[in-house]
């Protein structure tokens, strides 16, 4: 089905997914799925590199000092969870291009986390901490 647009509301008695369709092979993605719960797709990263704005979720496993970057939203109101899950030594550190709750969050031990709420004004406001270290 093509991209479509409501002009009423919609319903479904099973819930919706939202999906992503690689172009090159084809296959299809659930990013996040809505019916009694929320529930959103899980990047996981090993090593330094960019946390994505495609999953709700971001698992995070260290490998050393491992620097994290994450892009300004794309709507205000977008939801981001980073989770460190594995300590492989070391720290996980992630620098949000706009951050209004300071300037990086660092992971140094299972079961950290933190949960970013996007605002077009202000960039990213961590809403939630658990043991995570913002600066």
């Amino acid at each position: 089905m093509a991209n479509t647009t409501f002009s009423g509301p919609v319903r479904s008695e099973n819930g919706f997914d939202m999906i992503t369709k690689n172009a090159t092979t084809g296959a299809v993605t659930a990013n996040a799925s809505y019916d009694k719960g929320i529930r959103g797709g899980v990047q996981t990263l090993s090593g330094a590199g960019a946390v994505d704005l495609v999953n709700l979720i971001t698992e995070i496993t260290t490998t050393g000092a491992d620097a994290l970057t994450l892009a300004d939203g794309t709507t205000s109101g977008q939801v981001k969870i980073v989770n460190m899950i594995v300590d492989g030594g070391g720290t996980a550190t992630v620098t949000p291009v706009t951050f209004a709750s300071g300037t990086t969050v660092a992971f140094d031990a299972v079961a950290e986390s933190v949960t970013l709420v996007w605002n077009s004004t202000v960039g990213w406001v961590a809403s939630s901490v658990n043991g995570a270290t913002v600066a």
